[in-house]
């Protein structure tokens, strides 16, 4: 039995290891789907009828995530059928991450088992397992929703952006049970996949009513933008969660503390290296962005600019969802939640391998 006075011992310590909050550069303009308050209805009731975890507090803190909030701020557009669907995908992915892979100590066995099954319940959504989970059970029915709003084509990328997310879970399962933390390289990597962007951003095209062809999507500079996108979300997600990740449940797993483990840096000094890491992906993406954009059809720049929405939106949820509240955690910095200018802006690549492909892309001439 653990005593009173050892908890609140690991508890002091943890505040000890908190950082302050950093304000965030982002240059896409805000804005917010009318439907936001239907839409956060729609997906709590649904999401409390699927019984996704027996732990009513769990169940609870899933109810104010406000779900709606996330997908009217990161797609504020479409009809509100498809972007249900969007918030039901985003209820049942947190949900999963917090009770089977983040907070339950899954293994990396216990993990590529759940995820192969909800695979297979993607890929054959009729096909009912026996040994369905809730969380499998849930996505085989959003996969048949599915059908209702996106073409085969839409389909089929929504399957394989499943597939990437999946494969990230269960190799971010085996660095939890390791003593050790990554490399940053392949950190970066696992949590682009991780993170659940993949499924994300394959459901701009379905909620915005439109297709990109399959040969822009193929086009390296799109794959970058896609994978920019990815990244900074999951980086944005690293900054403003890690107080709250080691405080309720000794989270280490974060960027910042892999560039500590990486570069031997103090976390103080791995904060200044990630907002800069951070903000010049940020600036990549804007140059990058214009330059497609200036020789994109209709489909495309719809998708491009969806990406970018998606970076802000994310960013306007995250300052005020009560999921990332550490009362008694370091506080905002006097300039507050957004920076007018990145903290670098360098055009150069970033010297990790798996991600520096990425500038290859620019037009020097542009």
């Amino acid at each position: 039995m653990t005593c009173v006075s050892d908890v609140s011992s690991v508890s002091e310590q943890r505040l000890v290891q908190q950082l302050p909050a950093v304000p965030f550069y982002c240059p896409v303009p805000p804005a917010r789907h009318p439907s936001v308050e239907a839409l956060n209805d729609r997906t709590v009731r649904w999401m409390l009828k699927q019984r996704l975890d027996s732990d009513e507090h769990q169940l609870k803190r899933l109810a104010v995530c406000d779900f709606g909030g996330l997908t009217a701020s990161t797609m504020p557009y479409g009809e509100l059928g498809p972007l249900t669907l969007m918030a039901k995908f985003h209820a049942v992915l947190f949900s999963l991450d917090d009770g089977v892979c983040d907070e339950s100590e899954a293994t990396a066995d216990l993990l590529a088992q759940e995820t192969s099954r909800i695979m297979r319940a993607v890929e054959a959504p009729t096909a009912q397992g026996p040994r369905d989970s809730p969380h499998t059970a849930a996505l085989r029915r959003l996969r048949l929703e599915a059908e209702r709003f996106a073409s085969p084509r839409q389909l089929r990328r929504l399957t394989e952006a499943m597939r990437v997310y999946t494969s990230g879970l269960v190799w971010e399962a085996s660095w939890r049970r390791n003593p050790e933390l990554p490399p940053l390289d392949d950190y970066i990597t696992l949590w682009m996949r991780a993170i659940g962007m993949a499924p994300s951003t394959a459901m701009i095209e379905v909620v915005g009513g439109f297709s990109v062809a399959d040969e822009d999507m193929q086009d390296p500079r799109i794959r970058a933008l896609t994978e920019i996108t990815w990244t900074l979300v999951s980086w944005d997600n690293d900054l403003y969660s890690r107080n709250k990740e080691l405080l309720r449940a000794g989270d280490n797993l974060n960027l910042i503390d892999v560039l500590c483990q990486e570069e031997g840096l103090d976390p103080g000094r791995a904060l200044v290296r990630v907002v800069a890491m951070r903000d010049r992906v940020m600036v990549l993406f804007e140059r990058l962005a214009a330059q497609v954009l200036k020789e994109a059809d209709n489909d495309l720049r719809r998708y491009i600019k969806g990406l970018g929405q998606f970076v802000r939106g994310h960013l306007d949820w995250a300052s005020i969802c009560p999921r990332y509240s550490v009362p008694s955690g370091p506080k905002a910095t006097p300039g507050g939640w957004w920076k007018q200018r990145p903290a670098d802006d360098s055009q150069e690549p970033l010297p990790i391998p798996t991600i520096s492909w990425w500038w290859d892309q620019l037009d020097p001439a542009y």
